[in-house]
């Protein structure tokens, strides 16, 4: 089993900066790919950024690309996502996930990820 916390959320104003956390522990040995998910109020989740964790290939949405850093501490079992430039439209509960295979071309595909954080806020104001 593996359990996965989330932290470093908050409230920020646009153009703003925040890091978020999220702490893996359990069986961290049979995972290859971790993520960040976020839900906006009234919307579905959708895929922010993905890494594998073995080669360190890193995939990101188009809404966050050029602004959000997805990056991952072995030592610690951490993974990070540096979130710069926020805009309004950031404003959403943030979620990590993690599953055992090879993040693909499908790598915002909630289905492949069997295990979730509980979520951590991040409220962007204009």
């Amino acid at each position: 089993q593996l359990v996965l916390v989330e932290s470093g959320g908050g409230s920020v104003q646009a153009g703003g900066s925040l890091r978020l956390s999220c702490a893996a522990s359990g069986s961290i040995y049979s995972i290859r790919c971790m993520g960040w998910f976020r839900q906006a109020p009234g919307k579905e989740r959708e895929g922010v950024a993905a890494i594998y964790t073995e080669g360190s290939s890193t995939y990101y949405s188009d809404s966050v690309k050029g602004r959000f850093t997805i990056s991952q501490d072995n030592a610690k079992n951490t993974l990070y996502l540096q979130m710069n430039s926020l805009k309004p439209e950031d404003t959403a509960m943030y979620y990590c996930a993690a599953h055992s295979f090879w993040c693909g071309g499908d790598w915002y595909r909630q289905s492949d990820f069997p295990y979730w954080g509980q979520g951590t806020q991040v409220t962007v104001s204009s």
